[in-house]
């Protein structure tokens, strides 16, 4: 039995190929549409928020959880840190540059617009650097997402205002401790230092209070401030050598002191033994002079008493005897008349030698 036989086929391969291509096309349409209805749907994270804008106009805020949002353009997701999430920031405007930190003042001199880079004015003309990091939390997100890269610049410019005041109210000692020799018993200038972290973090928040005021708000606010203070290389070595020289001074004076109250104690252990010796001779001569004039002492006691009238006679014959004795010859004149007596004495003998 024989097959009729088939015509020709109407579609051709060009046309089937056509039709698989627009099908598949079709297909990645559909697919490409999905993903653009879905594209804001997305998980938002526990320390994240998230801020809808519709048309470029703030919509709503959503926290953590499932996020449904229209495509762009209609609606746009913004993803920002949660309120309880601390951000911290360095704050480069006040470190010195590389540029600055390249020269060298002892061999060459450069021009004024590296002079000062990195370096703040105290209140007593001194010369401090700060390295400061602020730790900041968003609580307006919508504020913070309209300035979008503008609140880092507009941060460091508010940190180095607060910086360069804070600084210009205090002198050096209460910045950091430059000069211990000065400022070792002070302790005012340890509550100071203390609080320039609180008082920089007040000064910063005050600005950002300013700014919102005005309307021109970051949406941020200050939860602390760390400060590490430094002197400059040059200022460094300055201080090292005062401190240096003032701590052989002090040296010298210990030792002068110490030798001074050596001197001091030498002297009066001295001055001691000669008062000693002084009052040991008075009373070995006192009690020689006093057994020297006792028989005097006594004649005259018992003359003033008059219980022995014969005592001074007693006495005048017991002497004269031996006065006699040592004299050669006594001549006795009467003043009645002028007879005289010559007795002979002793005759001296000669020394005897050994």
């Amino acid at each position: 039995m024989n097959r009729p036989e088939r015509g020709p086929n109407p579609q051709g391969p060009w046309i089937q190929t056509g039709r698989l291509v627009f099908l598949a096309l079709y297909a990645l349409t559909l697919l490409a549409a999905c993903g653009w209805l879905i594209s804001n749907v997305r998980q938002i994270n526990p320390d994240s928020q998230a801020v809808v804008l519709r048309f470029g106009a703030m919509q709503r805020i959503e926290h953590a959880g499932l996020l449904w949002a229209w495509p762009r353009p209609f609606e746009q997701v913004v993803i920002l840190p949660s309120p309880g999430r601390v951000i911290e920031h360095r704050v480069e405007a006040l470190l010195r540059s590389d540029q600055a930190r390249e020269i060298r003042y002892d061999i060459s001199m450069s021009g004024d617009a590296l002079a000062g880079s990195g370096y703040l004015l105290t209140g007593d003309a001194g010369v401090a650097q700060l390295d400061v990091r602020v730790f900041y939390r968003i609580t307006d997100p919508y504020a913070w997402v309209l300035e979008d890269s503008h609140v880092e610049p507009a941060l460091n410019r508010l940190v180095e205002r607060a910086a360069v005041m804070v600084c210009a109210s205090r002198d050096l000692d209460t910045i950091l401790v430059a000069r211990p020799e000065l400022v070792s018993g002070d302790s005012g200038a340890a509550q100071r230092r203390e609080r320039l972290r609180g008082d920089l973090q007040q000064a910063i928040n005050r600005s950002l209070d300013a700014l919102a005021t005005a309307g021109g708000g970051l949406g941020i606010e200050i939860e602390r401030v760390d400060v590490q203070s430094s002197l400059p290389n040059e200022a460094v070595d300055a201080f090292n050598a005062v401190l240096t020289a003032s701590q052989r001074a002090e040296q010298a004076i210990a030792m002068a002191q110490n030798d001074a109250a050596r001197q001091t104690q030498a002297a009066a252990q001295n001055a001691d033994r000669t008062l000693q010796v002084a009052y040991a001779g008075a009373s070995e001569r006192m009690a020689r002079a006093q057994a020297q004039t006792a028989d005097i002492s006594n004649l005259a006691q018992t003359q003033r008493s008059g219980n022995d009238p014969g005592m001074l006679w007693r006495l005048y014959r017991a002497r004269v005897a031996t006065l006699f004795a040592k004299a050669g010859s006594v001549t006795v004149i009467n003043p009645g008349d002028d007879a005289q007596l010559i007795l002979q004495g002793a005759e001296p003998r000669e020394p005897t030698k050994k």
